[in-house]
């Protein structure tokens, strides 16, 4: 592995510098995360909680960090991103912390190599948004009705047309790509694949929320969790919060002029029980110390170092746009229709579920 702009030994990589104004750290990486970064690929295994997108994420070691190919445009985004272009502004803060890029030029890991590794090229060094949970339920929705560029010849447009006609996409703006729900009696994460979010209707998506946030019944033979989802004290207070950024990210989405193919809302949350309790109590406090208004505020890179001490808790949910390959900013036309109603769409199935559960 090389940075993108050296020609330094496989073992010698550094991600691409950014300007020293803006090196500053916006998280602390642990040893183990740093040394992945300076090592090379056999450092890195294949993302195991990849639920969406193209094959062959790599993640650290430690799950700190992920590392993904990508086009000139991604690249560019998350450098337009990192380097605080004000037609972003509104944006920053819901997307993964961006590092920097690596060029992969050696081995990878057989597990990654197995699952169809990145080819060697310039990819992105991104947080790992659900590295920090401790059984994350993760969903992949992706937003828009419209699947293709202007740029792409007729034989694709065609195909993407009839694509975004027989799935949910052309309709609603958004399809389930896939997601995953821990399940305690087996002690794993099932997996709902892309194959569903294609076969199902825009009727259906609500029963795709209710497997995504599945509401677990008391046993009257245990108190401990057992098969998935969480209590109603729970699950009802992390949807509401999900439900509010969504919210939040959609009137960032009608600000920002933009063209957003492909891109994808990303919704994790815990599924351990004591894990989502504690994370709920914390929020709770720090919420009515005034800690949430800390947050709003943006330093290097567009992220509230000053506030790390507070984000290096471990959330309860978290909501992210993900996916830039084809997105690009088009000042004077406005925001992306398409997207904004899938985001629509999206708190509409939130709030539904929500109603599901108080009247339950």
């Amino acid at each position: 592995m090389s940075s993108s702009n050296s020609h330094s030994s496989a073992h010698s990589a550094l991600p691409s510098p950014l300007p020293p104004s803006l090196a500053k750290p916006v998280r602390k990486l642990s040893n183990a995360a740093m040394s992945a970064i300076t090592a090379g690929e056999s450092a890195f295994h294949a993302l195991r909680s990849q639920v969406g997108g193209h094959p062959g994420v790599l993640a650290s070691d430690d799950n700190l960090l992920i590392v993904k190919s990508c086009l000139d445009a991604e690249k560019t985004f998350y450098e337009l991103l990192a380097l605080g272009d004000e037609r972003l502004e509104g944006l920053r803060r819901w997307i993964p912390r961006f590092y920097g890029t690596l060029r992969l030029e050696g081995k990878v890991a057989d597990d990654a190599a197995a699952a169809g590794a990145l080819e060697a090229g310039i990819s992105v060094v991104l947080e790992n948004v659900s590295s920090s949970f401790t059984k994350p339920n993760i969903m992949d929705l992706k937003l828009g009705t419209v699947l293709y560029e202007e740029s792409a010849p007729p034989e694709k447009r065609e195909r993407m047309l009839a694509t975004a006609r027989e799935t949910t996409s052309l309709e609603t703006g958004l399809r389930l790509t896939g997601f995953q729900v821990y399940d305690h009696t087996s002690s794993t994460s099932i997996i709902t694949p892309k194959s569903y979010g294609k076969s199902i209707k825009a009727s259906d998506l609500p029963d795709g929320m209710r497997r995504f946030f599945p509401l677990s019944l008391p046993s009257s033979s245990s108190s401990s969790p057992e098969g998935q989802g969480l209590p109603k004290p729970l699950l009802l207070p992390i949807i509401r919060g999900v439900l509010k950024d969504v919210r939040t990210i959609r009137d960032a989405l009608a600000r920002t002029e933009l063209r957003m193919v492909g891109g994808s809302l990303l919704i994790v949350y815990e599924a351990d029980w004591e894990a989502a309790r504690s994370a709920l109590e914390t929020n709770a406090t720090t919420n009515s110390a005034g800690v949430e208004a800390t947050k709003e505020s943006e330093g290097e890179l567009g992220y509230d170092s000053d506030a790390e001490s507070e984000e290096e808790e471990a959330p309860a949910y978290s909501v992210r746009l993900i996916d830039f390959a084809h997105t690009r900013l088009t000042p004077g036309d406005g925001p992306d229709s398409g997207v904004l109603k899938g985001v629509d769409t999206t708190i509409r199935l939130l709030e539904g579920r929500i109603q599901e559960l108080e009247s339950s």
